[in-house]
């Protein structure tokens, strides 16, 4: 049996290294290139195959079907192999292109250059698309189709997230003809492998939540941890505005009424106030400039510009850019010192490719603020939204709120300060301190204002933007330390090792957020992102990499302490992160076989989550491998495991990119 053990050991790795690889490959070669030479190789699918002959030996060694719930879980991860492997041999894919009125029984496939015949005939009768509310970002491609069978006559409506499947076939709507009169839709044959891996997802799922449900009532009979619950509350902190009229603008009752009008922008109608502190935040890095608020900044911009042209406030945080330019008093520079005597533009030579890279990238984001000025000098910045796209003033009245409420920088300060507070008793081993029922009352009174602070925030986010706040990396990250500020918040009372690792990792996600964007965008999401699917897929993601954050500051603070309760801990937090990682990867397969056309692409995101959940699987395998279980060597483990998380989510984007680079 060691011998067993240790070949799934070995193939595990060797699978890992190669993945890890083939990633690395995509990126300097092309995807086909790390297709051929990885993912669709012999080898590759050969090593895959021992895998998971050797774990159909184990099930049997083990008499796995003893334990149903576990046996059927392993039974699901080796139908999900099963269907990969039908999908590559036996599914086709390809492309239709259609213009209005023509009809077509055939599709061309992408390993050939020959067409391939239809059961069926399709017909494109109109094609348009939708925009976002008052603006003209695209919101939705529809393609009018009728389909003529040899029984019938069918008309459908192929839009994204909404398909045509008809004879195992399944039409996908992907691009279209710059005049609005053609379609492109993507074509997909896979009638054996899609249904095979949908329904052992929907096993795995199943077997999934047995093996939780029954841990749970085990632990809770046992009094050793409890129901960890999200619960949403309420609670707004108002910060006052202040204003000096010092230069040329509108006074504050004026901009008080302006900041109110309905504008375009983003993908969205917004009030012109957050059209204003965006204006703000990108040029000057700040919400107000020398005691005015945006709205007024913005509106001196565009009614005297002459006054404001002087002002040094174009915010340059290269120290190289900033000698070159002779800025030698602080970071902001005026926006007519950037023009020489004659009007030549300075930074325009220092855009050349024959800049150093670090110069250059500056220069380039600096013409960019150049340019939004130019923009409001011009009167064209500010787009008022047609009648009939308008919102509620509700919505408005909540968004110039929430601009004035402090964001996620104050909540790392303040969630990162009270993590020390709750750290501190630990530390010093004076657990009678904790005791103290004015301590517990006040720390626990802390974190609840905390917690509802920062989920009422979230709410009004989603409220404003009009969609669930996970389409983009900092809203991730906002929902992520969400989640982590609420376990630890309901840990409080009978998890206390819990909550201040909690409540750290929560702080440090936040921290992210603001360096990510200092300001998120609020705004509508590209057709393909808009689907439920994608929201539970990245709801779920996100929920396991939090667990998986605590379990790794968990590992660092037991390496100080050597407290035997926090290797429980974190045993107990590891099952639930690996199942809802497993989760999360297959709800994701499942949106991009209904929006992508393919459930399974090998895209480096996809890659890395898989590569991610192969290492976290590993410990929770106590019985196959226990030497992993001493305690030194898991914690260690479990340190060097998160290195993986943290490029899944961080890595992937900056380093490989990819599909998911939309986010």
């Amino acid at each position: 049996m060691k011998i067993i053990r240790s070949l799934i050991l070995a193939a595990t790795t060797l699978l890992i290294l190669a993945m890890a690889v083939g990633t690395f490959i995509e990126k300097s070669s092309g995807h086909d290139t790390a297709a051929s030479i990885v993912y669709h190789s012999p080898w590759f699918i050969g090593l895959w195959s021992i895998v998971a002959l050797l774990g159909i030996v184990v099930l049997v060694k083990w008499k796995m079907w003893k334990r149903l719930w576990v046996m059927l879980l392993h039974v699901s991860l080796l139908l999900i192999l099963l269907g990969a492997l039908l999908t590559h041999l036996l599914s086709r894919e390809g492309t239709l292109h259609l213009r209005q009125g023509d009809t077509a029984a055939y599709f061309f496939p992408n390993d050939s250059d020959t067409s391939a015949e239809l059961p069926f005939s399709l017909r494109l009768d109109t094609f348009s698309v939708a925009y976002h509310t008052g603006t003209g970002a695209p919101r939705d491609f529809n393609s009018h189709v009728t389909v003529f069978d040899k029984t019938d006559t069918l008309q459908f409506e192929i839009r994204m997230n909404h398909i045509l499947s008809r004879s195992g076939y399944r039409f996908y709507q992907t691009s279209y003809d710059n005049d609005l009169r053609g379609t492109i839709l993507t074509v997909a044959y896979d009638p054996v492998g899609l249904p095979l891996s949908y329904a052992a997802y929907a096993l795995l799922g199943l077997s999934m939540m047995a093996i939780l449900i029954g841990k749970w009532w085990r632990w809770r009979r046992s009094a050793r941890t409890s129901t960890m619950l999200l619960i949403l509350g309420a609670c707004f902190l108002v910060q006052p505005l202040h204003a000096r009229e010092s230069i040329p603008t509108v006074n504050l009752e004026q901009a008080a009424k302006m900041e109110r009008l309905q504008v375009s922008g983003q993908d969205r109608v917004m009030p012109l106030g957050t059209l204003a502190r965006d204006f703000l935040l990108s040029i000057y890095g700040k919400t107000s400039y020398r005691g005015l608020t945006p709205t007024q900044v913005l509106a001196g911009w565009t009614l005297r510009p002459d006054a404001w042209k002087d002002q040094p406030m174009i915010r340059i945080k290269s120290a190289a850019l900033r000698q070159r330019l002779g800025v030698d008093k602080g970071q902001h520079i005026a926006f007519s010192a950037l023009f020489q005597d004659d009007g030549t533009y300075r930074v325009l030579a220092l855009t050349a490719d024959t800049t150093p890279a670090e110069i250059r990238k500056a220069a380039e984001e600096l013409d960019e603020k150049v340019g939004l000025i130019l923009l409001a000098t011009r009167g064209e910045l500010v787009q008022p939204a047609p009648t009939q796209a308008q919102v509620s003033q509700s919505r408005i009245s909540t968004e110039l709120l929430f601009n004035r409420l402090p964001h996620s920088l104050p909540l790392f300060i303040a969630s990162f300060l009270l993590s020390i507070l709750l750290f501190l008793p630990q530390s010093l081993q004076e657990r009678q301190l904790l005791k103290a029922i004015r301590v517990r009352t006040i720390l626990r009174g802390l974190l609840s204002l905390l917690v509802l602070y920062d989920t009422l925030l979230y709410l009004a986010r989603w409220y404003i933007g009009g969609r669930i706040p996970l389409g983009n990396g900092p809203e991730t990250m906002l929902f992520m330390s969400l989640c982590l500020l609420w376990v630890g918040l309901v840990s409080f009372r009978r998890q206390p090792l819990l909550t201040a690792p909690a409540v750290l990792m929560g702080s440090f996600t936040l921290l992210v957020a603001h360096l990510s964007e200092s300001q998120p965008r609020i705004g509508g999401l590209m057709p393909v992102l808009q689907s439920p699917l994608l929201t539970i897929h990245v709801s779920v993601i996100m929920t396991a990499y939090a667990l998986l954050a605590l379990t790794c500051i968990v590992a660092l603070v037991w390496l100080f302490t050597k407290n035997e309760a926090l290797t429980r801990l974190s045993q107990r937090l590891l099952l639930p992160a690996v199942f809802l990682l497993s989760a999360g990867i297959f709800l994701g397969a499942v949106w991009a076989g209904v929006s992508w056309g393919t459930y399974w692409s090998w895209d480096p995101k996809e890659v890395w989550a898989l590569i991610t959940l192969l290492v976290y699987a590993l410990p929770i395998h106590r019985q196959s491998l226990p030497a992993i279980q001493q305690p030194r060597l898991y914690h260690i483990y479990i340190l060097c495991a998160f290195f993986f998380v943290l490029f899944t989510y961080f890595g992937v984007n900056y380093l490989l990119g990819g599909m998911h680079s939309y986010a």
